[in-house]
């Protein structure tokens, strides 16, 4: 069992940073990769960004490349998602996610966190 708690959301301008963190509790960590979605008012829930346990692989979506970097550092059981040049149409509620198989689809993933606001204004 994993336990994931996001961090780091907020309201900010457009051009602005963010970084959100994704504290985990349980073992074996460094075994499950992880992945960040987020989803918008009426919207269904979108893949971000995801990177494999050993941190060796990353994949974003073309919206953000260049502008998110995914990361963790297993030694604290946490991942991060550094967003910069924020723009609206990033403002969403975004979730970190974990489990044994990475990918882009949302319902692979066995584990979640209860997710934090971005709100970015124009």
């Amino acid at each position: 069992q994993v336990q994931l708690v996001e961090s780091g959301g907020g309201l900010v301008q457009a051009g602005d940073s963010l970084r959100l963190s994704c504290a985990a509790s349980g073992h074996s960590f460094s075994l499950y990769h992880m992945a960040w979605f987020r989803q918008a008012p009426g919207k269904e829930r979108e893949f971000v960004a995801d990177i494999r346990g050993d941190a060796q692989t990353t994949s974003y979506i073309d919206s953000v490349k260049g502008r998110f970097t995914i990361s963790r550092d297993n030694a604290k059981k946490t991942g991060y998602l550094q967003m910069n040049s924020l723009k609206p149409e990033d403002t969403a509620l975004y979730y970190c996610a974990a489990g044994p198989r990475i990918s882009t689809d949302y319902t692979m993933y066995d584990y979640w966190g209860q997710g934090t606001q971005v709100t970015v204004s124009s």
